[in-house]
């Protein structure tokens, strides 16, 4: 993955250039990642920035706390990291200030929505507004078309996704915690995750382990979108969701990743909106292919969803890739252009407030042709 990053970061200054701007100050830990290969574990949590500094010539420089400087030193192929201690010769910002020297006329680019408040207090300290310039687009631009090596880890993803789903399902019985059925997911991804690694130098880092909360509901509580794992006991006749995007996470790729299912028996009325559901995330997928509008995608389900008597829906889904959410979105108002390439999740979803929800998803690759699946998993109605 080293010449890749390297080959953005290439493409990346040319951008830069075509922008008249000098110098990229590069905060986002997601970013970090896709250009240099390194992902920290400190972050602004712990007032702790990790910035990578990308000149429009020359080489890019990684500035980290001294506590993962040889992390970094050991993920990124980057030569030139520099650390910074707390409290200690001005810390990150005296290394900035070193890359800035003493040209008063850098033009300076970052991600203002991407970019903790601190590191943007200091630029504009720096930096007047007008030398200040909006990177975003140029990268969010390049991460939209996934490269071959980043679909082969993606695929990788479902696997694991689909490894936590199935051990999910086999846990799922009347008596059961929900928390129990999380634990099951956990374990079934980290040994999934665990299996696809190998102990090259180039992995030997990352984790397999999945963290994160998942994102599950049963019973009555199913309009509680994003409800996480409780002690609630699961009943006969229970619906149960389970949204797998908040920890679907191998290599750093993210997934986005739902199911449904019932406990002993399922009443016609839930039955049928569970179709329903089915029947929006299939009209979607249906509309997937290059040329097409993002917002033409959503149409067709939100098409679904008035004909059988819903209102207006949430977005139909997401760009997926290295953060949870990236560009393009398939909703109204986004008139971006599918390409082949592209990565998203795909959701069907109806809530019906304070009563149920039915809801499924699935990450997906625009083709040549239409679309691959990345999480290939049954969805249909199904009592356990």
């Amino acid at each position: 993955m080293h010449d890749l990053q390297k080959k953005r970061v290439i493409e990346f200054q040319t951008r830069l250039a075509d922008e008249d701007i000098d110098l990229a100050v590069i905060h986002d830990l997601d970013n970090i990642y896709f250009l240099s290969g390194f992902w920290g574990y400190l972050g602004m949590d712990f007032g702790r920035p990790t910035i990578l500094a990308i000149p429009r010539t020359g080489s890019p420089t990684l500035i980290t706390p001294g506590l993962e400087a040889e992390m970094a030193a050991n993920m990124s192929w980057i030569e030139d990291i520099r650390e910074w201690t707390d409290g200690v010769d001005g810390e990150w910002q005296a290394l900035l200030d070193e890359l800035f020297g003493s040209s008063r006329n850098l033009m300076v680019g970052f991600e203002p929505a991407k970019t903790h408040p601190l590191v943007i207090s200091y630029l504009q300290h720096k930096f007047s507004n007008a030398a200040m310039q909006n990177i975003t687009k140029i990268l969010s631009d390049m991460r939209m078309v996934k490269s071959p090596e980043e679909l082969n880890t993606m695929r990788q993803a479902g696997q694991v996704a689909v490894a936590m789903c199935e051990a999910a399902v086999q846990t799922i019985a009347e008596g059961i915690p929900e928390y129990e059925i999380s634990l099951a997911a956990v374990a079934a991804g980290t040994r999934q995750a665990a299996e696809l690694l190998d102990h090259r130098k180039s992995e030997r880092l990352y984790s397999p382990m999945i963290h994160n909360l998942q994102i599950l509901q049963s019973g009555p509580e199913l309009a509680m979108v994003h409800r996480r794992p409780t002690i609630r006991r699961l009943s006969k006749g229970d619906p149960v969701y389970m949204c797998f995007c908040p920890f679907t996470l191998f290599k750093q790729i993210k997934l986005g990743f739902d199911r449904e299912y019932f406990v002993g028996e399922v009443s016609d009325e839930h039955a049928g909106i569970y179709e329903i559901a089915l029947k929006a995330q299939a009209a979607a997928l249906e509309m997937i292919r290059p040329g097409v509008r993002a917002e033409e995608v959503h149409f067709a389900s939100l098409e679904v969803y008035q004909s059988e008597g819903f209102g207006i829906c949430y977005r139909t889904g997401r760009g997926v890739g290295h953060s949870f959410l990236e560009r393009p979105e398939l909703k109204d108002g986004d008139r971006t252009i599918l390409l082949a390439g592209m990565t998203f999740a795909v959701d069907g979803g109806i809530t019906i407030e304070g009563e149920f929800g039915a809801r499924v998803g699935d990450s997906i690759v625009v083709t040549e042709d239409g679309f691959e699946y990345l999480t290939p998993y049954p969805k249909e109605l199904r009592i356990l």
